[in-house]
This record gives C-alpha cells, structure tokens and sequence, in this order.
C-alpha cells in the first residue's frame, strides 16, 4: 500500500468516525472525514489527524524490552514470550493462581483482535484477581441494564436523530463525541434537532462544551444528580405524569418505585442539588409531555457516591415517560454481531457479587472487582495477595484513584508485565513489555460500539501498512502467552488434539471468527436455498424448545428468523470488503419485549438492591448539603484519557491541565490566574495553575483526567513536556460507590490554598 487513497475507522474514541487516509510513497499524506461512512458523514475531531503521530512515533516501542539495573535492553520474541510465562507460572505455583492480577485498560475494546484473544488468555492464566477500567467508567451502566433489562451489554440509546429534547446530565458529548452513545459530529446533530424546533437541556457543575451549545443549562452541585432524578420522579407521580406507553404491559414493582419516591419531593432536595424545586418539576413535565424525548446521563452521574442509584433513576425516568423503546426515545442498537444474544447465549449476561474483594469486601461484577482495589490487593500480605501483575493496554496510575498508593505497590511486586506501545507511568515498573503492532497494521471491526451507536451500520477495515516481520499484533501475544501457560500447567505438554487446535487458533486470527459472526448474525446470509431449506427448521425450533435452551437461543440469532426478515441480508466480511466506508443497517428500532432476558420476560423497574441503598440517599437527604470544595474531572476533545499526549499536535498551544475555580472562591482563597494553588485531597496533594472562570458551579473546582507525566523513568518525551498533574493522585481510593464498587471520581472534598501557604 504505498500510495493510494484508504478508508478506515478512526479507533481513538467511541464515535466511529469514519476517515480516508492518503497515503504516498508508504508514508501518510493526508486524513480527512469520509462523507461516505453512514455514521460519521465526513465528521472527524482533531484526534484522527494525529493517528500518523502514534503510527510514526520514534518512541513507540517496536520489540520486546526487559527492565535490567542497565536500563531497558531488547529482547527477542520467542525469549520474550517464553520468560514472561516462566515468571507467571513461577507466581502462581508459588503463591496460587490468585496470586497472579491481570487489568484490562479501555484500548481493549477499540480492537477486536484483543476482545477475542482476551478470553482464552484469562482463561489460561486463571486468576480470579482480574480488573478493567470498567469500574472507573461504566460499571453503573451496566449494572442497571443487568438488573432491569437481563443483561449488561443491553444499553439504551438516545435515538438523537429523531428526538425534539434531550436531557443532558454529568455528560459533555461536545468533548467526548458520545460516550456510551456513539454519536460523531455531536454539534451538527444538536444543531438539527434544533433546526426541526427540539431543545437541547444540560445540567452539570461545570458549563462544558455542550452547555454552550444548550438551550437551557442548570448547575447541579457533584454526587447530588439522585436527589434530583428522585425528586423527578416523586413529580411523576404527584402530577399523575406517568405513561410508560406500549411497554406497560412488561413492567413490574411500579408501585415501589412511587412508594420510594415519596420522601424526595423537589422542595426537599433543592438546597442539597442547587437546583430551584420549580425547576426540578418544570424538567419532569418537559421530559413526560415530550413525545420524542430522552434523558441521558454518564460520567458526571456515575462515577460518584450514588452512581449506582442516580444510574438506574435514568432509566427509571426514562421508562415511566414512555421513552423506551419508541423512535425518538432510547433504543435497543441491533448490531450486526449481537454480543448481547451471544453473550445471553453462552451464559454471560452479568453478574454482580459473586465474590468480593479479599480486603475491603467490595462486589465483583462480571468476574471483574473494583479498580480501586488493586493497591490494597497488592500490598496487603495473606493468601491471595497479588503479587504478580498483567497490565494490557492500559496506564491505571493516571486512571485509577489513588495512583501514587498505586506505583508503591507495583514497585514492590514480584514479576510484571505490560502488553502496550509505550513505556509509561505504570509500565515502567514492569519487568517486561510485549509490544503490538500498531492499529494502522491490523485490521479493524467495532465490536462493542456498534452496541452503543445512534444508528446501526457496520465496517470493516484492513490493515493499511504491512506488519513488520519482527513485529506481533496483539491478538498473537496474547494467545503465544496463553498457550505457554496451559502447557505449563499440564507438566510442560499438552495432547496432540490440544496442540493442534492451538496452532489452528493461532493460524487463524480473528477475521474469519469475525466473519462467521456476520455471516450468522441478523444481517447475515438468509436469503436464497438457504431461506427455503433452513426457515422450517429454524420456526421448529423457536416453536418447540424452550426459550432457555441453547438450539432456541441460537435460532433466535440466526438470519432465518422471521424477526429479521424486513432487514438487509448478506453480510459477510467479503461484503464488507467490498463497501469501505461501510454499510448502513438502518435506524434502530423498536425491539421489546423480545430484546428482553431477563427471567420471566419483564422490566424489573424496582431491583431490591436499589430500593437498599436509598437508605444511604434519605441520610444525605437529612445532613446539611455540606461545606467545603468538591473536586471534579473534565474532558477535552484534544484528548483521550492517558493515551494521547505524546502527539504535539494534540498538546500544543495554551496548557489544559488547570485547577478551574469560581471568581468568588478564587477571590476567597486569593488565588490569581495563572497563579499556581496546592490542591489536597484524601490521597495526596498536587500543584497545578490556577484558571479562574464562571463556568464553575461556586463551591466546585476542575482538574482534568489523564494528566500527570511528570514520573521518572517514561519513554514519552511530548508527553513529559507538557506533564500537567494527575487528578488521581488527589482522589482517595476508599471513596466507592458501595452498591456498584464504582470508584467515587466525582464529587470528592479538597482544599486549596495559594502555593505558598501550608
């Protein structure tokens, strides 16, 4: 491919865009929007131009390196890979296979190679000790499509295409380009709904980006947003507002939610959320006399003490409106590899609480426990104690609360390794890093944000330059090292059936899986002799066998099923191939009650776990609304997380990484602009400049997430450049949401003071 015209997906974010890269004489020319791609219609943010940046990078490690008192020294791959599972294998016989950590950073789910080699390399370094970022994310979410819809990748999605008002809460999609809700060019999107007369309101405690584009805009002081919802909620009822519409036939425990809501009037929580009772109410009746409505909340609303509740109060107002699952409400994707179906297929819906944390007794959630954790996991002696650690693809010191507790305790760790293109502030304490290919080097498909997109389409990508020989994608090391560590745990051999069927795995690689999945997922092929030979057997089966049964499961998502007959047929990945800026598979539709699993077919409305912990709610109800400055993140559509800032082109120009303040509190605590301030909270302190500004709730300040490259020992000179400082070295890694486990990183108390003071 050295010159030429390419279309792919941009993978640095959840919205899909769609790009088409230039290249010439093998080095990239150029990146624009595809007006083509379905989804993104020619939209991209400033992020997809740097994608020749990670590509090109000199710093971006390119083969295998072991730390050594000399420095980091190359390694070659099978050395590599042979020593890693020697050392983990050395962990687990020593100290048990518990002993062993194993976390997933988000970058995981950008790439489908990963998705399918991660289960089988779990599976073979069998710890229980396992944790994502999912708990200082979307854990919430995902709780609260478990419990009232039967499974956890089920996700509602504002239909924002359609809709005449969206309810923006804890959310900033003008940065993040939709988060868990897939939403590219956000703005020209709000400026239609606009355009056909619809509203766009937000509440928040900082005025962000989308509130500048909003109609309307509220401040809502941190980790009240379920005082609010509730009072919403008490407003249904006490105004006879409630209509769920066609799906009130599928709903339960209504009664109990009424009954709940009752303490939480509006003029009872005004003064804790900051919001007027009037207001509160004007926002219930908005939302109920809205046909074509949603209410969408996310980061703001989950990551704090009441993240669990005040996430499944979302629901809950969306439901009792009639706004689930009607265009122009939130709505079921039907993706065309239905991870949902399969997952319910083979008994991974969801689960919560089947084991807890050896220390703090914190729920596991999906097999996975609470980032948070992990610290305390490793540094605290006794059976089960982490003591070696898998990190893949990800940097939890600057993403995790608590991090320097955290680099204390991966400093002290017997064996460590990082699958990861850089050496960065967690990886420089391991003793190994493996490596992948770069994304412009493998193929791509989204499995997981087609779950969560605002329209359902498909595409695929090819590689767009040739992996060096010397080089391995992630998908190869991961199944290298899993194959290693299930010989070791047979005594060094495997069976000749065993060997075989890795060596066929390996051969393999994900696309063919990828393809039989599209071949047999709702979009698949289902026309033709297939149609006339298979439809009887397929209606024999969903006839005779039980809903429960896996032949009645499978049927279900075959093509063949009469569900499925109005939507295009034929894909594969050959079809794929053939459309490079991808298919449109149509807006989503209406999908209840047959999108449903939970047990007995019905919307669980009121889950006992969540009328629990409004016990903790009435406590906050009766305390006063409390003093002191509460700390919370913010975005910037330049950046993603920890992973960006070693592009120039993404850090240059004014610094971002700023302690954001009220006029007032600054004038309070005589801070000046530019000036820098000693921001202490219940993990540590850190210094950073001050940015004083009216888009802060008063009695609120701002850190940025993602910062903090200030460490020793990184391989990331840009980033290092611009080092900013981490909001998680302030946050305290006690503070979690105890219904879900979800890290508290809204919301917290600090103090301030000019840097001179103490």
């Amino acid at each position: 491919m050295d010159t030429g015209t390419h279309h792919r997906t941009c993978h640095l974010c959840e919205a899909m865009c769609g790009i088409t890269i230039t290249v010439r004489e093998g080095q990239i020319d150029s990146i624009q929007g595809d007006p083509q791609d379905p989804l993104s219609r020619g939209y991209i943010c400033p992020k997809a131009v740097a994608l020749q940046d990670l590509h090109n990078d000199p710093e971006r490690l390119r083969q295998p390196v072991r730390r050594t008192a000399d420095g980091w020294q190359p390694l070659a791959w099978d050395e590599a890979l042979d020593l890693v599972a020697e050392q983990l294998d050395r962990v687990r016989q020593a100290h048990g296979r518990d002993a062993v950590g194993a976390y997933l950073g988000n970058p995981n789910v950008h790439n489908h190679g990963a998705l399918v080699a991660n289960l089988p390399f779990l599976k073979a370094l069998g710890t229980r000790n396992r944790f994502s970022a999912t708990s200082n994310d979307q854990l919430p979410h995902m709780l609260a499509n478990l419990e009232l819809f039967g499974h956890q990748l089920l996700f509602p999605i504002p239909d924002i295409d359609r809709i005449d008002l969206l309810i923006c809460l804890g959310a900033n999609p003008m940065a993040s380009n939709g988060s868990l809700m897939s939403v590219p060019g956000f703005r020209h999107r709000i400026k239609a709904l606009q355009g056909r007369g619809g509203e766009l309101v937000v509440i928040d405690p900082r005025r962000t980006e989308t509130a500048a584009v909003a109609d309307r805009f509220h401040f809502i002081r941190p980790g009240s947003d379920a005082l609010m919802l509730m009072a919403m909620v008490h407003t249904l009822f006490d105004e006879g507002l409630v209509n769920p519409g066609h799906i009130e036939p599928w709903l339960k425990d209504r009664d109990l939610v009424e009954l709940a809501a009752l303490p939480f009037a509006p003029e009872q929580v005004d003064a804790h959320t900051g919001i007027a009772a009037a207001d509160i109410r004007a926002l219930a009746r908005q939302l109920a006399t809205t046909p074509r409505a949603a209410l969408y909340g996310r980061m703001g609303t989950s990551t704090q003490a009441h993240g669990g509740v005040a996430t499944w109060l979302i629901h809950v107002l969306n439901i009792l409106t009639g706004k689930l699952d009607v265009p122009g409400g939130v709505m079921f994707t039907q993706p065309a590899v239905d991870l949902v179906g399969l997952g319910a297929m083979a008994g991974q819906a969801g689960h919560l609480g089947r084991r807890h944390s050896r220390v703090q007794g914190l729920p596991e959630f999906g097999g996975e426990f609470p980032a948070s954790t992990m610290a305390e996991e490793m540094l605290t002696p006794g059976d089960g104690q982490i003591r070696g650690f898998v990190c893949l693809a990800g940097n939890p010191v600057l993403s995790s609360p608590n991090g320097q507790r955290l680099e204390q305790a991966l400093a002290g760790l017997d064996f460590m390794v990082s699958v990861d293109h850089y050496i960065n502030e967690t990886n420089r304490h391991a003793d190994v890093i493996l490596p992948p290919t770069s994304a412009l080097e493998r193929s791509h498909y989204d499995l997981i944000f087609n779950l969560l997109s605002v329209r359902n389409t498909s595409k695929f990508s090819p590689p767009l330059f040739e992996a060096d020989a010397n080089s391995r994608h992630d998908w190869q090391i991961l199944l290298e090292l899993a194959h290693r560590l299930e010989q070791r745990r047979h005594g060094g051999r495997l069976g000749w059936r065993q060997e075989l069927g890795w060596r066929a795995f390996k051969q393999l690689g994900p696309d063919p899986i990828l393809d039989l999945l599209l071949r047999s997922g709702p979009y698949g092929h289902g026309g033709g002799p297939l149609r006339s030979l298979g439809q009887p057997l397929t209606d024999l089966v969903l006839d005779l066998l039980p809903e429960r049964h896996p032949l009645h499961t499978l049927a279900e998502l075959s093509p063949l099923n009469r569900r499925w007959q109005a939507l295009p047929k034929g894909l594969s990945l050959s079809s794929l191939q053939q459309a490079p800026s991808g298919v449109d598979l149509g807006p989503l539709q209406p999908s209840l009650p047959e999108r449903l699993f939970t047990r007995d077919g019905r919307i669980n409305l009121a889950p006992r776990r969540y009328l629990k912990d409004l016990e903790r709610l009435h406590d906050r109800l009766r305390d006063h609304p409390g003093e002191g400055l509460q700390l919370i993140g913010r975005r910037h559509l330049r950046s993603n997380n920890s992973w960006l800032h070693n592009s120039h082109r993404l850090v240059k120009g004014k610094a971002r990484c700023t302690l954001q303040i009220h006029p007032g509190d600054a004038a309070d605590l005589g801070l000046e602009p530019g000036q820098p301030a000693r921001v202490r909270g219940r993990a540590g302190e850190v210094v950073i400049p001050v940015e004083i500004t009216e888009d802060l709730m008063p009695g609120v300040v701002s850190i940025p997430h993602g910062w903090g490259h200030h460490r020793p020992g990184t391989g990331q000179s840009v980033a290092a450049a611009h080092a900013g400082c981490s909001i998680n070295d302030v946050l305290g890694d006690d503070q979690v949401d105890p219904l879900s486990g979800t890290s508290v990183l809204n919301g917290q108390t600090v103090t301030v003071h000019p840097c001179g003071e103490p």
